[in-house]
C-alpha cells in the first residue's frame, strides 16, 4: 500500500479495526496500512509535521520489507515477530537498526502522541488552540525521546497549526460533529493496538532498545 492520495478517517478506523484478532494477538498487515492511513494525514497538514511523517514512511517501509522477505512469516504478527527476533539472541535484536522489535517501537512512541492528539481534538470545543492539544500531547509521547533542538523546533511548527475546525475538515468524512464522532470510533481501535504493543514489549523488555 502507498502512503499517496487524500486521508480517511474512515480507512483508518477500517485497518485498526482489523488489527487485533480475539486472542489479542496484533496482526501486522492491517496495522501497517492504518499507518500509512495516519501518515497520510500528517502530510496533509503540511511541512509542520514532516519530522515525524517522514520517519515514519521509513519505518513502516522497513516493516513491509520484512513482511515481504524470506522470513515473512514470523512477521505475521506482533507476538511472532517478537518471538523470532528473541530467538536469535538479544545481541542481534540490539545491533540491527532494522530489527522489527526496534522499528516498531519507534512508531509505537508515535501513535501514542497521534492517540493523545486525536483525542485531544476529539474532546475540545471549537475554539480551543490546536497548538496547545499538540504540544501538551507532544510532551506526554515522543518529546521524551527526542532531542532538545527538535523538541524546541517541534513546539515552534506547532504554534503555526490550523483551526479544530480545519482539522476535522481534513478527515474527509463530512462536518465537523462527524468526524468528532467518528474519531470516538476510531480511537479505541488505536488504543487497543497501543495497549498491546506496550504490554508484549514490557513483557520482553523492549521498551528501551535503542
Amino acid at each position: 500500500m502507498a502512503a499517496a492520495g487524500a486521508f480517511s478517517l474512515r480507512e483508518v478506523l477500517d485497518a485498526f479495526r482489523g488489527c487485533v484478532t480475539e486472542r489479542r494477538e496484533g496482526l501486522l498487515e492491517p496495522c501497517l496500512s492504518g499507518w500509512w492511513g495516519l501518515i497520510r494525514f500528517l502530510q496533509s497538514l503540511g511541512a509542520v509535521f514532516g519530522f515525524i511523517s517522514k520517519d515514519a514512511v521509513a519505518k513502516v517501509q522497513i516493516m513491509e520489507r520484512h513482511r515481504r522477505g524470506e522470513q515473512g512469516q514470523h512477521y505475521e504478527s506482533l507476538q511472532s515477530m517478537v518471538e523470532f527476533e528473541l530467538s536469535r539472541g538479544p545481541a542481534e535484536l540490539r545491533g540491527r537498526p532494522d530489527s522489527g522489535c526496534r522499528t516498531v517501537l519507534r512508531l509505537h512512541r508515535a501513535l501514542l502522541w497521534l492517540q493523545l492528539f486525536l483525542e485531544g481534538l476529539r474532546t475540545g470545543h471549537r475554539d480551543s488552540r490546536t497548538s496547545t492539544i499538540c504540544t501538551d500531547s507532544y510532551n506526554a509521547s515522543l518529546a521524551k525521546h527526542h532531542p532538545w533542538v527538535v523538541r524546541k523546533a517541534a513546539t515552534l511548527a506547532f504554534c503555526a497549526l490550523p483551526s479544530r475546525d480545519a482539522f476535522l475538515e481534513v478527515m474527509n468524512v463530512g462536518p465537523p460533529e462527524q468526524a468528532v464522532d467518528m474519531l470516538g470510533e476510531a480511537i479505541p481501535y488505536i488504543q487497543s493496538v497501543y495497549g498491546i504493543t506496550q504490554e508484549l514489549f514490557a513483557q520482553h523488555s523492549l521498551l528501551d532498545l535503542p
